[in-house]
């Protein structure tokens, strides 16, 4: 591996007599970790990542997308020092917090976010790019969370909704000197001046969206870098410039991890992952006026004929319907509000639960309900399959099922759901998303699930 002599020289500065140690950890293979999702009844004997109760290590490196329960969002394959964010989020967090993750995609951050918040907690994801705003609602939706919306705009547009987040995440985009070892585009890509450059752009963003935080609220930090510039540095800017405390973290279980005066860095020849920063700070600046509910549109709600569809749903009574563009969406009535709000300031790619589209006089389910961690399965025509099955579902093509009962069929791979299909007898029309279909040709491998 060959490193830039500037990043060299940055290092060694830092590190000292672990210098060696710390480029020695760079030829070694990159660790395996997956974050379970709290939906599944997986159970894994493996190695748990000890700052994340739903982290763990696999042995080896198996084909993701050969493993239908990776389709379904069974677990989530992360890299294992960023999920410390739990612990971030468990010493200064509460779980009904409104939460902005404001660089989301393609998804890790937000997906352990949402499972750490309750049912009265709620989580805007974002992403300013449109192509990775859309992988990130498919993540979101397989996750199956519904106390989350998902976005696709600038920081400044939430500029629109001050003093409306209790807790702003940024996990802001750097120079990659932590994923050395994994990417080597980010090598290649490394200067000083792209350096510079990273640390403006973090600034920017942070400006941008720094009044839809309220005051006392929380911002949650974080970096793949390791220099100065976009770690330290920013966290004295945003204390100096924007007005926050730094706030410390309980780190006396984990010892790999380096404490600095301005956050908590992570070295792989030190910890069992990739290069990471991460820093909490309280705002303390005051805050523009809270954002005031309007008159606006109301999204039109359904009549009765559609209230069947809340049966569908565990306690149909706390979820209000809402219909739009002929599709039928639920969300909590306790975040219903919040919702309408956010929907007439941002641009929505996903809220709450997706439950069907209304074609003639069908309603055709939609696979957000399929992998809602709220679908009522009792309610459910239900068929299990196996994993050849599976893949040739996932990967769009016609299956039978000639011992299940006609109508809509939700298809389960080791008792997870993975989709609809509409069994008509001699063969089924496949619901699958075909943007989500697999792509690749299969021929058999390890499924990751099997490593548990």
């Amino acid at each position: 591996m060959k490193l830039p002599e500037s990043f060299l020289d940055q290092i060694k500065g830092i590190l000292l007599n672990e210098f060696s140690d710390f480029i020695e950890s760079l030829e070694s293979p990159s660790p395996i970790s997956i974050r379970l999702n709290n939906k599944t009844q997986i159970t894994p004997s493996n190695e748990r990542v000890s700052w994340c109760d739903s982290g763990y290590y696999l042995s080896e490196r198996p084909l993701f997308t050969a493993d239908p329960l990776f389709h379904a969002g069974a677990y989530y394959v992360q890299e294992a020092s960023s999920m410390f964010l739990q612990q971030a989020l468990e010493q200064h967090v509460s779980k009904d917090s409104t939460v902005l993750d404001l660089s989301a995609a393609p998804g890790g951050k937000s997906t352990l976010i949402s499972q750490y918040l309750n049912e009265n907690g709620f989580l805007v994801s974002n992403e300013i790019v449109r192509s990775r705003a859309n992988i990130l609602a498919e993540n979101m939706i397989k996750w199956g969370n519904d106390n989350v919306l998902v976005s696709n705009n600038s920081p400044e547009d939430f500029q629109k909704l001050p003093s409306f987040f209790d807790v702003l995440v940024v996990d802001a985009p750097c120079s990659g000197e932590g994923m050395f070892r994994k990417d080597e585009g980010a090598i290649s890509e490394w200067s000083k001046q792209n350096v510079t450059m990273c640390s403006m752009r973090q600034k920017d963003i942070l400006n941008g969206a720094w009044d839809t935080l309220k005051s006392d609220g929380i911002l949650i930090y974080s970096t793949c870098t390791y220099n100065k510039n976009e770690n330290d540095d920013i966290i004295e800017w945003i204390e100096s410039e924007l007005g926050a405390e730094f706030l410390p973290l309980k780190i006396e279980q984990f010892p790999e991890i380096t404490a600095g005066e301005k956050g908590y860095r992570f070295y792989p020849h030190k910890t069992r992952g990739e290069g990471f920063f991460i820093s909490v700070l309280r705002k303390t600046s005051d805050c523009p006026k809270a954002h005031k509910k309007k008159k606006n549109k109301q999204i039109q709600k359904t009549d009765n004929n559609l209230l069947s569809l809340k049966n569908q749903l565990i306690n149909p009574s706390i979820w209000e319907l809402l219909i739009e563009n002929n599709v039928v969406s639920a969300i909590q009535k306790t975040h219903l509000d919040k919702v309408e709000i956010l929907r007439k300031e941002l641009k929505t790619i996903h809220f709450g639960i997706t439950l069907a589209e209304i074609k003639g006089k069908d309603f055709i389910p939609h696979i957000s309900l399929a992998l809602s961690k709220q679908i009522n399965l009792e309610n459910v025509n239900t068929a299990e399959i196996d994993e050849k099955k599976a893949i040739q579902y996932l990967s769009k093509e016609t299956i039978q099922l000639p011992e299940t009962k006609n109508g809509f069929v939700l298809l389960k791979n080791k008792n997870v759901p993975i989709g609809w299909v509409k069994n008509l007898g001699k063969r089924c029309n496949n619901l699958y998303p075909k943007e989500w279909r697999i792509r690749m040709n299969l021929s058999r491998s390890l499924p990751a699930s099997d490593l548990l």
